[in-house]
């Protein structure tokens, strides 16, 4: 099966792009935006939704994506101008708006994604890779007002460790569903696919604010790292860049240190 459009086809089977019957050469990444976008073309797709799909539920950088869709639309004749493909919806997402047409019989099996509930799965990391999801650090602080603030540090801490390139990071759609609720750790470690969770509180009072973050072994649910943080708030988003900043240096030491540890317990003969 290959899609048609313009002076383009796209051949899912052969993962190849050709355009006035040559082949260009793109990458992996581009090719699956590009493909994703097509097989969807019925439908507007949301950022949160690329990051699920096309990274793996990994936290991307909007430069990263939009460098993406980038070199998605010049492989096809495209560009952010012109729109005759692949448009931008601002603050909503894309949608592929250009003629298909499908030659060769259609693959049932491997076609859009049709439920909320297949959108959510996010795929688990490779065994070998570090993996930890980031959960919406809880408000006590009893002021509805301060929870931009906590979603805020929530949001940064999970941006910050998508700069570690050794770990898979689990994007803010499939987490911040877990806000509010009660939940068993272990259960979200295995429901997200990840070995190490980070959840954390914030507290206010007056001109004062105290943050806890403590990191959670999803398979034991064991603490491997714990920091409380009181601070002034002289300029709120200083403090917040401050604590983000430590808190991803924590965890990146720390959780590099644990898979030290266990590369050491391998059998030598299965390194």
């Amino acid at each position: 099966m290959a899609y048609l459009f313009g002076d383009c086809e796209l051949d899912p089977g052969l993962h190849e792009l050709r355009r006035a019957r040559h082949a260009i050469a793109v990458e992996p990444q581009v090719f699956d935006l590009l493909l994703y976008l097509v097989e969807h073309r019925d439908r507007l797709i949301s950022r949160d939704e690329l990051n699920q799909k096309i990274w793996n539920g990994r936290a991307v950088s909007d430069w990263a994506l939009s460098n993406c869709m980038k070199m998605a639309r010049q492989a096809i004749g495209d560009s952010g101008k012109k729109q005759d493909y692949i448009r931008t919806f601002p603050r909503r997402g894309f949608r592929f708006v250009g003629d298909v047409e499908i030659h060769g019989p259609v693959d049932r099996a491997a076609g859009p994604a049709s439920t909320e509930t297949e959108l959510d799965v996010t795929a688990p990391a490779p065994p070998d890779q570090p993996s930890i999801a980031v959960l919406p650090f809880e408000n006590m602080s009893g002021d509805p007002g301060q929870q931009y603030f906590s979603d805020g540090i929530t949001e940064d801490i999970i941006t910050e460790l998508s700069r570690y390139p050794d770990f898979l990071v689990i994007a803010r759609q499939s987490t911040f569903r877990y806000r509010g609720k009660s939940i068993n750790l272990r259960q979200v470690a295995d429901d997200l696919g990840v070995r190490f969770i980070l959840e954390g509180s914030l507290r206010r009072a007056g001109g004062r604010i105290r943050i806890v973050a403590q990191l959670i072994d999803g398979a034991t649910e064991g603490h491997l790292w714990a920091e409380r943080y009181d601070r002034e708030l002289d300029d709120i988003f200083a403090v917040q860049d401050e604590i983000v900043a430590q808190i991803a240096s924590a965890l990146g030491d720390t959780i590099h240190a644990d898979h030290l540890r266990r590369s050491r317990r391998k059998n030598p003969a299965n390194l």
